[in-house]
């Protein structure tokens, strides 16, 4: 092959000749004598200097030369090892031609030839004595194997080998085919769910190694934007206590340790306004109930699924995962001792609920697809394997969930999906009395309706608050109905309007605390909340809601802790330019407390940045919100690089949030965009339906008409635009490389759902039946299985450019099967037709949310981010 690269960083390069001898022997023996004790006997060891061209022409490899005014100023040589294997030779380089780029680029110029010869992976062998070497091949993705040799020669040769795989990993294709209605699909890569087969565990661990390899030049730009995630966030600090009884709870962390430790101390008098602790000094009376860390120690995954503190506060329930599959062992802590109860319940879900008396506890079991579906109660110092099944849902469809009324006097139980749910009540004294008492059910799912329960007692009468979507109220609405009508046919209970159904206004939650009816709902696309005072409720008449006034326009408002007892309720708040905020709201004064503002350290100023709400319009004329953030001296009238985020199913709405590694993209210049597609729910229940099931292709093609108008207004560089999302937004971003992969430079999915109709379509899969209410039932439903077919992303790859693209998973995920990135990546690189790198980082140790701890989380955003940024060429 002749030379194809004219220059690296400034130099003329070209093949070596025999006439070169003297001029390479120079330069070589100048670089060997910067280190003590190395010596060039040419005739004795190194003959090939003598004839270098010829000697790597009987190789079969190259040697290049690098020159600078017709001088040589360094060498690069490579040649067969056999096997697909190349061996990187002769990379020296003189020390004025140092730090400015030539090595580097020399190794990557030769990667090159090797790899248009066919090689696969390259090895090379390094003196013990060349550190700075060792630095240069380390940051170009080589990975020092272990193996050492000595060389026996005047100069003592001991070497390191290290490698670097030069292609992604070639994926057996070993066809499977599966039958549903008349179609037949030819599944070449199906082997790769097989986690237990060896060949699977290394076609991972070659994924990583080449993952590694393609990405090695961004590690100084991870280490960047790591350390400014880190220079920028307030290691040691600590929550704003909340009031429980005789104490004060509150969570710190503590510079270097990855998790959090969970506190109290005690409270005097009916003082409700928060101590003021320092989290560098905690008070001596301090009590730590939980240190994470001690807990996740020895463990390569740590997960808190609860922490629940008794109502006598005597006692602490707490549940860990530490395998990221999100299943949980339950244990139980005195807190006057620090030692931990026998009693050990493991496979639990998320969800502990205390009864008032603090001597049982109620929890939640999955079932073999991870599907909640048991409630059992376990009385304390009683044999686990005795628990009693309170309740058990056997619809596949189902999900179930537990709390309890906000007075602690009713357990509430909930099975449901995005389209029906169903509540029942059991009152803990019925079961502390009877083993045999059946929980009461509000509504009977055969209604067909959504709803949430909260008991209460209003003017000495049990009622239940009942956010509902009956009678045609997509929005949802709150009523009032008696718990002695019950019993009564549907047509004669009388439920009373507290709250009435609004086409503008989504109603999420209601319930009662401080005194006050608490409604948390979504008006004009922003979360907030409003109240009104409970006394009012007892007419029965429709109510006033007021809301807080923040002051921002695009911002998120909710309630984070609340009760019957407080005086205040406690509001989280926060927007895309305005770190998170702690409040505490006297709803009666319609007085605002801050209690904190999360600190951001470096000199952040808000009026720095900008958030504002632009509208985009579908393919069918709908119009589309849009969220752009971005430095405010970031100049709009030039289109700049973007960064689109999307999400777009299960109703969850991408509201506004601050966020510290944000700031690293936006100081480099970003316009971060959020694409609030339908399937989502900022715009209320229909915006939701008009993305799910028949209407999900309109996720897909909404994401793709903003992109375009962000090109088409001006805003964005057509040349300079990433996107990314992950889980359900993974779908979308694999949907939106099929539909239009000319639009992307660059694509980040994580956790992707990207082989959905697979996986929906066996119902043994973890979750998938409750998948069915999201996306249709392919496998009674012709139609559905034509509908997901159409746009699953893996089924849908076709011959065109895809641009660079990095699918990011955890082995242990079981929402979304690794199988899924793993296929559909193997699948890319077989179709494209561009030459853009597709790769595959998958956690051997990490589940739904990637690798535990805020570190390793940190690492993980600075991977995500660094490759975005390479791909738009920011560095």
């Amino acid at each position: 092959m002749a030379a194809v690269d004219p220059a690296v960083a400034g130099r003329s390069v070209r093949p070596a000749r025999d006439a070169d001898s003297a001029a390479l022997i120079d330069l070589i023996e100048k670089i060997w004598a910067e280190y003590p004790g190395i010596v060039l006997d040419v005739d004795g060891e190194e003959p090939w200097l003598r004839a270098p061209a010829q000697a790597y022409a009987t190789t079969g490899g190259e040697l290049f030369v690098a020159e600078d005014a017709g001088v040589p100023v360094a060498t690069i040589a490579w040649r067969p090892a056999g096997d697909g294997v190349a061996e990187l030779k002769s990379l020296y380089v003189a020390a004025a031609g140092r730090r400015g780029g030539l090595g580097s680029g020399l190794v990557r110029f030769i990667e090159d030839r090797a790899r248009r010869a066919g090689a696969e992976r390259m090895i090379l062998w390094t003196d013990t004595r060349f550190a700075d070497a060792h630095r240069l091949y380390e940051r170009l993705g080589y990975r020092a194997t272990g193996r050492e040799r000595e060389l026996g020669d005047r100069s003592q040769t001991e070497e390191y080998e290290y490698e670097k795989p030069l292609r992604a990993p070639l994926t057996d294709r070993r066809p499977a085919e599966r039958r549903n209605h008349g179609d037949v699909f030819v599944d070449d890569y199906e082997w790769l769910r097989d986690r237990e087969n060896p060949e699977v565990i290394a076609h991972l661990r070659a994924e990583n190694a080449y993952a590694e390899a393609v990405t090695a030049d961004q590690a100084s730009l991870r280490r960047a934007i790591f350390d400014e995630i880190r220079s920028r966030t307030e290691e040691t600090d600590l929550s704003v206590p909340w009031r429980r009884g005789e104490w004060w709870y509150y969570r710190r962390t503590v510079e270097g340790s990855q998790y959090a430790l969970h506190c109290r101390v005690p409270a005097r008098g009916d003082d409700w306004t928060p101590p003021v602790i320092d989290p560098a000094a905690p008070p001596a009376d301090e009590m730590i109930m939980l240190d994470e860390n001690a807990e996740a120690d020895g463990h390569a995954f740590f997960s808190l699924g609860a922490s629940a503190v008794s109502d006598d506060g005597k006692l602490l329930a707490y549940a860990v995962d530490v395998t990221g599959n999100e299943k949980f062992t339950l244990r139980f802590r005195d807190l006057a001792t620090g030692n931990d109860l026998a009693d050990t319940i493991p496979e639990t879900f998320y969800g502990t609920v205390w009864a008032p008396d603090s001597a049982s506890v109620t929890y939640l079991v999955v079932d073999e697809t991870w599907r909640p579906h048991e409630v059992r109660r376990h009385v304390l110092g009683s044999d686990p394997a005795q628990d009693r099944v309170i309740f058990r849902e056997d619809d596949p469809t189902l999900w179930t969930a537990i709390d309890r009324s906000a007075d602690h006097r009713t357990l509430i139980i909930s099975a449901g999906n995005s389209e029906v749910s169903e509540t029942r009540l059991i009152d803990f004294a019925e079961l502390d009395a009877s083993d045999r008492v059946e929980p009461r059910v509000v509504l009977p799912r055969a209604a067909g309706a959504l709803y949430a329960v909260e008991p209460l007692d209003l003017d000495g009468r049990r009622e239940l608050l009942i956010t509902h979507n009956r009678n045609g109220a997509e929005n949802s609405m709150v009523s009032l109905l008696a718990v002695d009508e019950l019993p009564l046919p549907l047509a004669e209970q009388h439920w009373r309007t507290v709250v009435p159904h609004r086409d503008d206004v989504r109603i999420a939650v209601a319930f009662p605390a401080a005194g006050q009816l608490c409604v948390g709902l979504r008006r004009d696309a922003i979360p907030t909340v409003a109240f009104a005072p409970l006394d009012g409720l007892a007419g029965g008449a429709s109510v006033e809601l007021s809301s807080p006034d923040f002051g921002e326009q695009l911002y998120s408002c909710d309630v984070v802790r609340a009760s019957l007892e407080a005086p205040v309720v406690r509001l989280g708040y926060e927007s895309f330019v305005t770190p998170g905020r702690v409040y505490d709201y006297d709803p009666a004064g319609g007085e605002l407390l801050l209690r904190k503002e999360i600190p951001v350290r470096g000199g952040y100023r808000a009026e720095d940045y900008l958030a504002e709400r632009v509208w985009a319009r579908a393919e069918d004329g709908t119009a589309i919100p849009v969220t752009l953030v971005r430095r405010r001296d970031l100049d709009p009238g030039i289109p700049q690089p973007t960064i689109v985020y999307g999400y777009g199913s299960y109703e969850i709405s991408m509201d506004p949030d601050f966020r510290i590694p944000r700031l690293s993209l936006l100081d480099r210049g970003v316009l971060y965009a959020i694409a609030h597609v339908r399937g989502g729910g900022e715009l209320g229940r229909r915006w939701y339906t008009d993305g799910k099931k028949q209407h999900k292709i309109n996720s897909f093609t909404d994401f793709v008409a903003v992109t375009r108008h962000l090109v088409e207004s001006g805003r964005s560089d057509p040349d300079r635009i990433g996107a990314m999302g992950g889980s359900a937004g993974g779908l979308l971003m694999g949907a939106v490389a099929n539909l239009a992969p000319e639009l992307y430079r660059v694509i980040v999915a994580q956790v992707p759902f990207v082989d959905a109709l697979t996986s929906i379509l066996d119902p043994e899969l973890p979750l998938s039946a409750l998948e069915w209410e999201e996306w249709g039932n392919p496998i009674t439903d012709a139609e559905a299985y034509k509908t997901i077919k159409a746009y699953t992303p893996y089924e849908n790859i076709r011959p065109a450019a895809y641009p660079r693209i990095a699918a990011v998973t955890s082995l242990d995920d079981t929402r979304v099967l690794y199988v899924e990135p793993a296929k559909w990546v193997a699948r890319l690189r077989e179709v494209t037709t561009g030459d853009e790198p597709i790769v595959f980082k998958i956690e051997m140790d990490g589940g739904h949310g990637g690798g535990s701890g805020r570190y390793k989380g940190w690492e993980d955003i600075a991977w995500d981010y660094a490759f975005l940024l390479d791909g738009l060429g920011i560095r």
